[in-house]
């Protein structure tokens, strides 16, 4: 009798046990959303800083259209970096983000840089932000992150176009886009009647040129 009692107190120190265990990690998940939102808000925010770097060198060199682009996806990093501010003070934090100096070099190399940047945020970041912010269910977090990673595919794609034919593009004139003032969505060419990721009006897209 007495070892059945011992035994049932064995079981239940470890049930309770698991449980303190599980709690830290629900913990533990929360702090890494959060975690996670800091690090997307500092990336754009530093992204945004770069691209307005990048625009201004590729004015220097006489890359008006690249210029624009540039100045267009500062513009999308801005609006994610302001999505993602939201999503940290709904969940009780302050955004931070600590922004450096760009390095800038020539515009070729700067839309390397950037197709590199664009690619591991679409292709490496924000898939592992988001799967921890579906774990934890963080639905603000899950609709920031998404609308940032849908711009990215695009800003990556645009970027590979400017650099494949950058050659054309020397002694350009500036170009106008239209960024999406939800979303960030990116493009050229608006042939459609509402934001291909938000469905936000394309009557409220911002002009960037």
């Amino acid at each position: 009798m007495i070892r059945s009692k011992s035994v049932r107190w064995s079981v239940l120190r470890m049930a309770l046990c698991l449980s303190g265990m599980a709690a830290m990690a629900a913990g533990a998940h929360a702090a890494t959303t959060l975690e996670n939102m800091q690090a997307a808000f500092n990336g754009e925010s530093n992204a945004h800083a770069r691209y307005v770097a990048f625009a201004a060198q590729a004015d220097k060199e006489s890359y008006g259209e690249v210029a624009s682009l540039f100045r267009a996806a500062a513009r999308a990093e801005e609006i994610h970096a302001a999505n993602h501010a939201a999503v940290i003070k709904e969940l009780g934090a302050t955004p931070n983000a600590k922004v450096d100096t760009p390095e800038v070099k020539s515009t070729r190399e700067n839309l390397e840089a950037a197709i590199k940047g664009e690619t591991y945020e679409k292709d490496t970041m924000y898939p592992e932000f988001l799967k921890q912010a579906r774990a934890d269910r963080s639905k603000a977090a899950i609709k920031s992150l998404n609308f940032a990673q849908a711009a990215e595919v695009e800003h990556a794609k645009l970027y590979g176009e400017a650099l494949s034919g950058l050659e054309k593009l020397k002694n350009t004139k500036a170009v106008t886009y239209s960024v999406c003032p939800k979303c960030g969505f990116t493009a050229r060419d608006a042939s459609f009647a509402k934001c291909p990721s938000c469905f936000t009006p394309k009557e409220q897209f911002e002009k960037v040129a």
